[in-house]
């Protein structure tokens, strides 16, 4: 898709915002056993406290198309990254607009939100198994994996740590 808006998240979209994210991991089956992590998802609300929601839009109707959440070491959003570093977390796009570029203008609007904060990398955390299009995305994109950093936060979910210099 060309011609995406990329924009910070007004309050207003957060309602669109928690509907789409969850739809996106239901979709991808991320959101079988997953403990509650749905409820995570629709609170838009929070995690704007803690650090940034960048949306991707249709630019002639203002339909949400996608959402990120960008954030900081220190963050209660943070679950990677150390000084100098930025994370992007949650980063889900609309079933319906899948593979048409919105992931990809998103993961680049934090690339350059990273640049323009002097970030040395930019990580993330994948589950392994599942969200194949975003591991394609994130390989094409240069993310390489770090094994050292991959977690589990609950048991049978592997979550495995990437990084790009910046």
């Amino acid at each position: 898709m060309t011609g995406l808006l990329v924009r910070p998240a007004e309050p207003a979209d957060f309602p669109a915002i928690a509907r789409l994210t969850v739809a996106a991991y239901e979709a991808d089956g991320q959101l079988k056993d997953e403990g509650g992590y749905a409820e995570v998802l629709a609170d838009v609300a929070g995690r704007a406290e803690h650090g940034e929601i960048l949306v991707a839009a249709d630019p002639v109707t203002g339909h949400l198309l996608g959402s990120v959440t960008f954030v900081l070491p220190g963050s209660r959003y943070a679950e990677l990254c150390g000084p100098g570093e930025a994370e992007f977390r949650m980063l889900a796009v609309d079933p319906v607009a899948q593979g048409q570029g919105v992931g990809a203008a998103l993961v680049e609007a934090c690339v350059a939100r990273a640049t323009e904060l002097h970030r040395t990398a930019l990580v993330i955390c994948v589950r392994e198994g599942l969200a194949e299009p975003a591991h394609h995305l994130y390989r094409r994109r240069g993310f390489t994996r770090v094994p050292a950093q991959d977690w589990s936060p609950h048991p049978g979910i592997n979550l495995l740590a990437l990084t790009l210099p910046l």
